[in-house]
């Protein structure tokens, strides 16, 4: 049954993809990028705080007069001036301030973010659906036995009105060969290798260049100020961990996800985890702040998303004592990234804008409220 559930969610991701697939048309070149001179003129006053994350409880001295120095640099650069940028200094400031009422202690001050469409882009599908036709593809260049199985020939081919006509099955078969039967360290070394080579398949750009200036800029800013930040996902755990560091400056055991379930085994004398094609915890909608609760173990102060699937996780980070601060991406800049809420197959924003104004949540604009979008724009 759980398999069953996990296989059908990743379908329905998966339908995403292929149905953006067989719409897509040629990239028009000012879909990603903008005018030089209008980009200058918009960053020319952009400073990049160095990234500082916080590792131990006893930071040496370097470290702490490095926070100090970023704590005095101009918050969060890449945003514009709007009220927006203010009510999130005004927020860090207030809740900092030993003599403020609403002051949090560090070790209660626990920020979670989303991650497709909050932190890094989402279209035209998920990230990890576009990896796992990447891996299918390079195994079958290893193994050419491989394509004799139609699926992974039409994936090879780019045939995807075959691959849909498989279903749920085929995504299952898929999903399998290209993430399971290996170690975790394999699978780690798998990842490291593909975010680093990998590209958008409309901008060209590798992966870990699709990620938002302005919210790695507002990670920092919290870390800086003694927050412990997460990133909590309905991708898969270990699909994120590899890289969460080296992209957003989250630790790899800052990552919640979904996760497969793994088989302890012994190979070649050394004890290893087996990647097997059954979930393990699906972290979607209500289980987000389930996940929370179970691993953290403290409710969030802050907490960032971009879609109806992250109304939970913002909703219990609300309901909580004091001064919090919830807060929605809202993709509105259709020439630098992509426009969509209501209607998009991915990152589906209907309720959760409702909810927003409702419940007075920061609603984030990308067109209005950041200067720079991706950091290739620099």
């Amino acid at each position: 049954m759980r398999k069953s559930i996990f296989y059908t969610t990743m379908f329905l991701l998966f339908f995403v993809f292929l149905s953006s697939c067989n719409n897509k048309s040629k990239t028009d070149e000012n879909k990603t990028k903008t005018d030089t001179a209008t980009v200058n003129e918009k960053i020319d006053t952009v400073v990049i705080i160095k990234h500082i994350p916080v590792t131990t409880k006893k930071e040496t001295a370097y470290k702490k007069e490095e926070r100090k120095k970023a704590k005095n640099l101009n918050p969060l650069p890449s945003w514009n001036n709007t009220k927006t940028k203010k009510t999130i200094i005004d927020f860090v400031t207030t809740v900092t301030d030993k003599n403020s009422q609403y002051y949090i202690n560090p070790e209660n001050r626990i920020a979670t973010f989303d991650n497709d469409g909050t932190l890094w882009a989402e279209q035209p599908s998920y990230f990890q659906i576009l990896f796992v036709f990447d891996r299918i593809k390079e195994l079958a260049k290893e193994n050419p036995k491989l394509k004799r199985d139609k699926l992974v020939k039409a994936v090879v081919n780019d045939d995807l009105e075959t691959v849909r006509k498989y279903g749920i099955s085929g995504l299952g078969n898929l999903m399998s060969i290209a993430q399971s039967g290996v170690t975790t360290d394999e699978f780690e070394a798998i990842m490291k290798k593909w975010i680093k080579t990998a590209k958008h398949p409309e901008t060209g750009k590798l992966y870990s260049q699709m990620v938002y200036l302005p919210m790695l800029e507002l990670i920092s800013y919290l870390e800086n100020n003694d927050f412990m930040v997460y990133m909590v996902s309905g991708s898969g755990t270990d699909f994120m961990r590899p890289w969460s560091e080296s992209v957003f400056g989250i630790p790899e055991n800052h990552v919640l996800g979904s996760r497969q379930k793994l088989e302890y085994k012994i190979e070649n004398g050394k004890p290893v985890l087996v990647k097997l094609p059954e979930v393990d915890y699906n972290n979607h909608y209500k289980a987000k702040p389930v996940s929370i609760y179970q691993i953290i173990g403290k409710k969030p102060v802050v907490a960032f998303g971009n879609a109806d699937d992250d109304i939970p996780m913002l909703q219990w980070t609300m309901s909580g004592d004091g001064k919090r601060l919830a807060g929605i991406v809202h993709h509105t800049d259709s020439v630098r990234e992509w426009a969509y809420d209501k209607n998009s197959r991915t990152g589906e924003l209907d309720k959760g804008l409702e909810e927003a104004v409702k419940n007075n949540w920061l609603i984030i604009d990308m067109k209005k409220d950041w200067k720079v979008i991706f950091p290739y724009e620099l």
